[in-house]
């Protein structure tokens, strides 16, 4: 599966240079160049890493990365003219994955990039997954909760699969209808969307963990069975 990376960097010549090195290294890449435009990417789009500067014409990426970021549960890496060591300590207690000082190579940053992506999205996907009372095999579509399979629409199953791929990543209304039905030109409402989580999750549920949380505002997120 291609990775999608978003570089925040109102630096246009910049910002051009990293998204076509990405592109050679088989990344799909996706600009902005303000906080607003982070945001409206991040509502509509799923991200496996943040390339964020942290001077930008309407924010600041510390706030940024706190407020709206972290939230999403999306790994990032902060771009800084500044080496200052404090700058450096404030940027990983952040959350950041690393920290990175102009000017850069662009060969050494697309290594931290591969090392970042590997450490925090892990192997190929092995398409098991096991949480809580579940067991589900994407590959052979088969769900089961406590030992008995369980019986999934195609768009249930859907559903459940972004939501394994995507575990404790927020997710939004607007991904998720992306995602299932306007990538296929198939235009539906949030009510379809609603509706179809309401009933995979009467499917899914035991009673004894929860696996779909509501993030009231954002969207809904899978916790992986945490009670």
């Amino acid at each position: 599966m291609q990775r999608q990376i978003l570089v925040v960097e109102d630096d246009e010549v910049l910002n051009a240079g990293l998204c076509y090195n990405l592109l050679k290294r088989d990344i799909n890449p996706f600009s902005a160049y303000s906080v607003k435009e982070a945001k409206k990417s991040m509502e509509s789009k799923m991200f496996d890493l943040i390339i964020l500067d942290i001077n930008l014409p309407d924010g600041n990426g510390f706030n940024f990365a706190k407020e709206t970021v972290l939230h999403y549960g999306t790994p990032f890496i902060f771009l800084t003219a500044h080496n200052l060591e404090e700058e450096v300590v404030k940027g990983l207690q952040a959350g950041a994955d690393d920290y990175i000082t102009k000017p850069f190579s662009f060969k050494v940053l697309m290594e931290k990039i591969q090392a970042v992506l590997r450490r925090c999205h892990g192997p190929e996907d092995t398409g098991i997954y096991v949480y809580g009372n579940l067991f589900i095999n994407l590959k052979s579509h088969l769900v089961k909760s406590k030992g008995k399979v369980v019986t999934l629409t195609p768009t249930e199953f859907e559903i459940l699969e972004i939501f394994c791929k995507n575990k404790d990543q927020i997710l939004t209304k607007d991904i998720l209808l992306e995602k299932i039905w306007d990538s296929k030109e198939n235009y539906v409402n949030e009510h379809t969307l609603s509706l179809n989580i309401s009933r995979l999750r009467s499917k899914i549920g035991d009673g004894e963990y929860e696996y779909i949380k509501t993030i009231y505002g954002l969207g809904y997120k899978w916790t992986g069975g945490y009670k």
